[in-house]
């Protein structure tokens, strides 16, 4: 049985996942950011907490484990990072562990840059990535502790993981990341087409998460930097794509 997914908004603008097991009853919430939202959800389902999957230490997406682990007594997983002091971790995991959520296994993928810590959940066989807040739709996070080559490393990653998988990031940014990349390239018809969609998407109140990491790459230019056409259009021809990472990450830090 393949993982049934359940998106839902929590605090401002951050997305709330579960991640449920049919045949075990398990189910996972990938981070935290309030307990209130992913209780609510797990009502509305029927479903039962028993885990929770934290991709960094930032407050917007563990602040809700305490009130869910003293509900629930689930088990939290949490980046290996030790120096980040997450509360109430119960096992700490690293690149390419596996994590089983009932008969479910989602892999651990290293993506830092925006935190040192920050992991990301690769379910391969439900061909399903939650990303956080390294890689948005049609954008990236801010580089708050690692290095731009770092970063660009991390979304490399991701990349390099098949066009069917679907992205789940961390936060409803798409519209305002759209904003951005038009400004460097207003003459992509995928970044268009995407741009149509997530304007209907909003208009009718509705995520624009998931999305396809196939559209996701013809669309996103912060996926790309190491094209030729992008270096081009930041005047940069030539440069390292960790450089163009670098440059389109500054700019979009300024808009």
């Amino acid at each position: 049985m393949a993982a049934e997914i359940r998106v839902f908004p929590c605090l401002t603008d951050n997305f709330g996942y579960l991640v449920h097991d049919s045949e075990s009853g398990a189910t996972a919430s990938i981070d935290a950011p309030e307990a209130g939202p992913i209780i609510n959800a797990l009502e509305r389902e029927g479903w039962t907490l028993t885990d929770i999957l934290i991709t960094h230490h930032h407050g917007d997406h563990v602040g809700g484990v305490a009130e869910l682990k003293q509900r629930y007594g689930c088990r939290v997983m949490a980046p290996h990072d030790k120096t980040t002091r997450i509360a109430n971790v119960d096992q700490r995991v690293a690149n390419a562990d596996v994590v089983k959520v009932g008969n479910l296994l989602a892999r651990v993928l290293e993506t830092p840059g925006h935190t040192l810590d920050h992991i990301s959940y690769v379910f391969d066989n439900d061909k399903a990535v939650f990303a956080a807040d390294t890689l948005f739709s049609i954008g990236c996070g801010r580089v708050f502790e690692g290095t731009y080559p770092m970063m660009w490393d991390s979304l490399l990653k991701l990349r390099a993981l098949p066009d069917d998988f679907r992205l789940y990031c961390g936060h409803e940014y798409t519209a305002s990341n759209i904003k951005f990349a038009l400004t460097v390239e207003s003459d992509n018809p995928a970044l268009k087409a995407r741009a149509e969609e997530v304007a209907q998407l909003r208009a009718e109140n509705k995520p624009t998460i998931p999305v396809l990491l196939g559209e996701e790459k013809k669309a996103n230019v912060f996926l790309r930097a190491d094209g030729p056409t992008v270096a081009a259009k930041l005047h940069m021809k030539g440069a390292k794509p960790a450089d163009v990472f670098g440059e389109l990450r500054e700019r979009k830090n300024k808009s």
